[in-house]
């Protein structure tokens, strides 16, 4: 019986399993139903997708996807390949409803401008919105608004031009917002201070203006708060302190103005709070070291004033990172810095100490690891030996800008692990002996200082250098090293007394990126081993030398920078530049290179900077595309020829405002000291302007000095990012094109020496930015355009022309055209003056409608001053005398014609 009931029992718990998998398995058998997305969301995907146009074969970038590189892949194309839209690559459906409640097309090449209704719309449920990393751009005004579940959106790393989610809408869900990375721009909408439960802010690297709303103090979930690389400006709102889940505050590169909120404290869950490159003002209260959670703090480059102090620090601060580095604090370093005991990263650059300095004070930062002390306007020589006694943990140290001292002592233990050490300005006279003891050392600058004589041969043997300056001292040359270490990337050796040929051993450095040997006296032609370096060399700067012979062929593969301005060079270019494929920079300015100009100049993909000034170029210059082309000069040579009305259609790195970032004027090519900041000299307002930073100050053309003829290219109007226009001494002719009324960002225009003719356009009175212009030695005539900048020029801006006039010129030219030795003449001269100027008034009755004069109805009064003197010669003629040139002229054929007696212009 009981085996019985055992089977039974077994067969029961078998049926009741079995039944259950069927169960179950029809559960799953009916799974892909429910996940199958509804049709109106299939077609709103699949709109959308239509809506933007899908960039594959431009896919040439990598984007950043949560901390890692990725290479960008076009997700939209699979879609509609299967009718469940819940499989699509990119798309995420809640499992029982099969709603899409995500969307992640993050780095899926996509590029267009968002509409107003994007069919997005039709997606009420998404909680995930990613479209970051694409091209998008334009405005999305009511997607937010019907998204009312989102709680995760991220447009980072796109082209938006405008401020979205400008429509207030139902959004009280969204948690996180990150619009970091786009170019969106107005005012940021106080009503995303409506979104209780946001806890991640993020608005950085924007185009936003105006201030930081007061509502944000409405988001008392809020942890992170991010506004930095942005146009914001104004004062903190005095609510910043209700944010007291606050844990990380970011406001870095901005124009913020005012003082930090007294009650800052408040935020007592901040750990890192940085807002550097600002413009705050104030003393920094002393209450933000008191917060206990507090490890991080940056509000380097700013206005701070008044004494730093650090406030009553009870207990142990868990702050390790300091940097109030470049404000204008004033006053000795506080003693209270010793109770900082957990501080890794110390910087009070140019604190303006007005005292001796103390360093005992950090006798008790056992953990320092990176020290800045530069620039502290000490009376005291601060001894090099002293501060490295007291920090054995140390691998940072600067001190650039004080008086140091050093003296080789045996007895003192130096850091075993000095990675870096900066002495720029501290008067040394020779390279300090213990650094032959730091194998650590990677970084080494100990430019402008009074070192003389020969680099020792043990530098070159430091296993671990990897760049060193020694530029502006005296150094006379390099004690040559038996085995050099070829791991040097950047090597600095400008503005010194350095002679002879370039050092061979340079060619050893197979690892070098960066070579600036520039101001010194080389001579000799660049050495040919330099092939060693072309697979690693970056920048080579060899400007302002004696060298002679051609630039080589074949020996530059991977140049950013090519800079050998102002040498002895001959020859042509070399053509295998061509073949440089990330050449930004070509530079060969004051040489003899006797060439054309090289079609091959624009398959240069990347060429921002071209200079061939005062070299012996001549020929036509042929029409090329430069797409990223931002500065070009080849005055002064023997080009000629004419320029096609569409010679400057596909310049198009100059043909949009530009959007270059605050880091686009540097170039990142080594370890630490490998921001390399191209220079050069442009000619500007008439005169001679050293840049720095070219990529982000100027965009420029100059043609001035050569041959051109013809028309000068209507073209020219399309160029609306230039600043700088210099066509000046050519042979242009033809009117000035009314297109160059769209340069509305120009700040120099010169076409003087031409023989330009016609009228000033009156649409370049519309050039606010226009400060400096130059019409000169032209065929102009009419009237001169209104604006306040034609006001501001002097004369001569306008002089040797045919007939100018107008308001602005009577204004320029008042009181200009007499000089002061005739304006207090005798009276019986000035009868005699006015003998003459009857009698030529007489014979300007001949001339139909007073020309100029009465143009328009107006009569410059300038026009009323000149002069007439009777010449002393036996032939009777009359002489002009303090007339201009257009006045004199235009006097002259007209008398002429009324067949007065002859006229010569004076001298």
């Amino acid at each position: 019986m009981k085996g019985s009931w055992n089977s039974t029992s077994m067969i029961l718990v078998t049926l009741y399993f079995l039944l259950s998998f069927v169960h179950n398995f029809g559960d799953v058998l009916a799974a892909p139903t429910r996940h199958l997305c509804r049709p109106e969301q299939r077609d709103a995907l699949l709109q959308f997708k239509n809506e933007f146009q899908s960039q594959n074969p431009s896919c040439d970038y990598n984007c950043l996807i949560n901390g890692s590189i990725v290479h960008p892949h076009p997700k939209t194309e699979s879609w509609g390949n299967n009718n469940d839209c819940c499989n699509w690559e990119g798309v995420t459906c809640n499992a029982k409803s099969g709603e899409v409640i995500e969307l992640d097309l993050s780095c899926s090449c996509l590029l267009g401008r968002f509409h107003s209704n994007s069919s997005l719309q039709n997606l009420p449920f998404l909680t995930t919105l990613d479209l970051s990393s694409n091209g998008f751009s334009g405005q999305i005004l009511a997607l937010a608004g019907n998204l009312s579940h989102l709680t995760t959106l991220d447009l980072s790393f796109n082209r938006f031009s405008d401020l979205i989610l400008s429509s207030t809408g139902n959004i009280s869900q969204l948690m996180s917002l990150d619009l970091s990375y786009n170019l969106f721009s107005g005012q940021v909408p106080s009503w995303i201070g409506n979104l209780y439960k946001l806890t991640s802010l993020e608005l950085s690297s924007n185009n936003f203006v105006g201030e930081i709303p007061s509502s944000f103090g409405n988001l008392n979930q809020l942890t992170t708060l991010g506004v930095s690389r942005t146009y914001l400006s104004g004062n903190l709102p005095i609510s910043l302190p209700n944010l007291t889940r606050l844990t990380d505050l970011t406001l870095n590169f901005n124009l913020l103005t005012g003082t930090l909120p007294p009650n800052i404290s408040s935020l007592s869950n901040l750990k890192y709070f940085q807002a550097a490159e600002n413009a705050f003002t104030g003393t920094l209260p002393s209450s933000l070291f008191t917060i206990p959670s507090l490890i991080y703090i940056i509000l380097s480059d700013n206005q701070f004033n008044g004494n730093l102090e650090f406030g009553n620090i009870s207990l142990p601060s868990n702050l390790k990172t300091l940097d109030v580095n470049n404000n204008n604090f004033i006053g000795p370093i506080p003693r209270s810095i010793s109770k900082l005991v957990n501080l890794k990263r110390l910087s009070l650059s140019h604190l303006n100490t007005q005292s001796p300095v103390d360093f005992s004070l950090f006798s008790h930062l056992k953990s320092l690891e990176d020290l800045n002390l530069s620039h502290l306007n000490t009376p005291t020589t601060i001894d090099l030996n002293d501060v490295l006694s007291y920090f054995k943990s140390l691998r940072f140290l600067y001190l650039s800008g004080n008086h140091v001292s050093v003296t080789n002592k045996s007895s003192v233990s130096y850091p075993p692990s000095l990675y870096q050490l900066r002495l720029s300005g501290c008067g040394i006279t020779e390279l300090p002996e213990f650094l032959r003891t730091q194998h650590e050392m990677a970084v080494l600058d100990i430019s402008n200082n009074k070192i003389k004589g020969q680099v020792p041969r043990w530098l070159w043997t430091q296993t671990n250098l990897d760049s060193v300056n020694l530029s502006n001292n005296t150094i006379t040359g390099f004690e040559r090293a038996s085995v050099p270490k070829p791991s040097m990337m950047n090597f600095f050796g400008s503005n010194n007394n350095l002679t002879g040929n370039i050092p061979s051993f340079v060619c050893t450095l197979r690892s070098l990126r960066i070579l600036d040997l520039s101001d010194n006296n080389f001579s000799g032609s660049i050495p040919r081993c330099m092939g060693n370096l072309k697979k690693t060399l970056s920048v080579l700067n060899l400007r302002r030398n004696n060298l002679s012979g051609g630039l080589p062929e074949h020996i530059f593969e991977r140049l950013r920078t090519l800079d050998v301005g102002h040498n002895q060079l001959v020859g042509m270019l070399p053509r295998s530049l061509r073949f440089f494929s990330i050449l930004e920079v070509l530079n060969v300015e004051s040489n003899i290179i006797n060439d054309t100009f090289s079609f091959w100049l624009s398959s240069l993909p990347e060429l921002q900077v071209l200079v061939l000034r005062s070299n012996a170029f001549h020929g036509p210059i042929h029409q090329v595309s430069f797409s990223k082309l931002r500065i070009i000069d080849i005055s002064h040579n023997q080009f000629n020829g004419t320029l096609p009305t569409e010679y400057f259609l596909k310049w198009s790195g100059m043909s949009s405002h530009g959007t270059n970032s605050y880091w686009s004027d540097q170039k990142y090519i080594g370890d630490d000291m490998g921001y390399y900041h191209d220079s050069l000299v442009l000619i500007n307002r008439g005169s001679a302007l050293e840049l720095e930073r070219i990529f982000k100050l100027y965009t420029t053309i100059d043609f001035s000095g050569n041959k051109f003829e013809g028309e000068i290219p209507t073209s020219i109007g399309l160029l609306k990012d230039i600043r700088v226009l210099n066509l000046a001494n050519n042979a242009f002719t033809g009117r000035i094109p009314s297109s160059m009324g769209n340069l509305t960002v120009l700040e120099s225009l010169d076409v003087s020496q031409n023989k330009l003719s016609g009228e000033i356009p009156q649409e370049l009175g519309n050039l606010s930015f226009l400060a400096y212009m130059n019409f000169a030695h032209n065929q102009l005539s009419g009237l001169i355009p209104g604006g306040n900048q034609f006001r501001r020029q002097n004369c001569s801006a306008f002089e040797d022309n045919l007939v100018l006039f107008g308001p602005s010129l009577d204004e320029v030219c008042r009181n200009k055209h007499t000089p002061a030795s005739q304006q207090n003449e005798t009276p019986e001269s000035e009868e005699e003056e006015e003998e003459f100027l009857s009698w030529i008034a007489a014979g300007i009755g001949f001339i139909p409608g007073i020309a100029f004069g009465l143009a328009m109805g107006y009569k410059p009064k300038w026009l009323m001053n000149f002069k007439v003197q009777r010449a002393q010669t036996s032939g009777g003629a009359l002489k002009l005398g303090s007339l201009t040139k257009p006045v004199k002229s235009l006097l002259a054929e007209k008398i002429v014609e009324a067949e007065a007696p002859p006229l010569t212009r004076e001298a």
